[in-house]
């Protein structure tokens, strides 16, 4: 049975995870042909699953709410076909305390409390509490990458996260913040937030009513 998902899911899942892109980023995410995707989205743009807007120089596709529901009902059909939900829900479990981990390294990137203000920005002059969260953010990347191994055996649309997610540390550990924590980069804050993004998208849960 094939682990590989049909062009016009994996179109309508891009517009999901990337929250927000125009045809040549929806396309990139899965390496798909830039044409098949235009003509994917117009077809799902004609069915009111997804909508096309402009502003301040910047265009790109969204998800309308009916495009989450199928998209939701075309994932679970997907998990079904395979028979992986077990596994994937239990790397959901095993991913959840990464997360919380994740989360906490990319606030004391953000911020560190000094003069007994907790909210104080970091400025990164503090070389160990930088090197303290690029430790920490080594070993979930350790971490990550059997969890994906696992995901990628379920579904081929899984793979490649850990190596996004390594190749992004590599360059903060390099001396490119940015690569920590921004979002219009593929940082591994964004790579991560995917990743959660695609687990609870393709399991069905309310990312509103849990971690």
């Amino acid at each position: 049975m094939t682990r590989d998902s049909p062009l016009d899911l994996l179109v309508l899942h891009a517009v999901r995870i990337t929250g927000f892109g125009d045809t040549p980023v929806i396309a990139r995410r899965y390496g798909l042909d830039a044409a098949e995707t235009k003509e994917a989205l117009l077809d799902a743009e004609a069915r009111g699953w997804v909508q096309h807007t402009a502003f301040a120089g910047t265009e790109g596709w969204s998800l309308t709410e009916s495009g989450r529901a199928e998209n939701e009902r075309r994932l679970a059909a997907e998990l079904a076909r395979v028979g992986g939900a077990d596994e994937v829900h239990d790397v959901y479990r095993e991913f959840l305390p990464l997360n919380a981990l994740l989360l906490r390294a990319c606030t004391d990137w953000q911020l560190r409390p000094a003069g007994g203000d907790r909210l104080a920005v970091n400025d990164h002059s503090d070389f160990a509490w930088d090197a303290r969260i690029l430790y920490e953010l080594t070993g979930i990347d350790r971490a990550l990458a059997p969890l994906v191994d696992r995901l990628g055996r379920v579904l081929t649309r899984f793979c490649g996260y850990d190596t996004r997610f390594t190749a992004a540390l590599v360059r903060a550990r390099a001396g490119e913040g940015d690569w920590v924590d921004r979002t219009d980069v593929d940082s591994c804050h964004r790579v991560w937030f995917e990743l959660h993004e695609d687990l609870v998208a393709t399991l069905g849960i309310d990312r509103r009513a849990g971690p």
